[in-house]
């Protein structure tokens, strides 16, 4: 079993990685880095400020994990989980 961390912002372009950071660190706590993957959530981003936005503040998020659980949540567990080809 697996987990996307996407469509977690509200439709408010204001929201900051703070709003969430209790949500993305229960599902780390749960899942682990290996089983959790970054959904983009596009077009569906558009509405929490753009993807650029959801990017950056999960990714000031994700920048406090180890390297290895950074890589898995970024693109490591989707690559495993879709048989994608690195």
């Amino acid at each position: 079993m697996s987990a996307k961390i996407s469509g977690l912002y509200p439709p408010d372009p204001d929201w900051t990685a703070g709003h969430l950071r209790h949500v993305v660190e229960f599902a780390l706590e749960l899942f682990g880095p290996d089983r959790l993957m970054f959904g983009s959530d596009w077009p569906v981003a558009e509405l929490g400020g753009g993807y650029v936005k959801v990017r950056t503040e999960l990714s000031a998020l994700f920048d406090q994990l180890s390297p290895a659980g950074r890589d898995a949540v970024l693109g490591g567990t989707a690559t495993r989980w879709y048989a994608l080809r690195a």
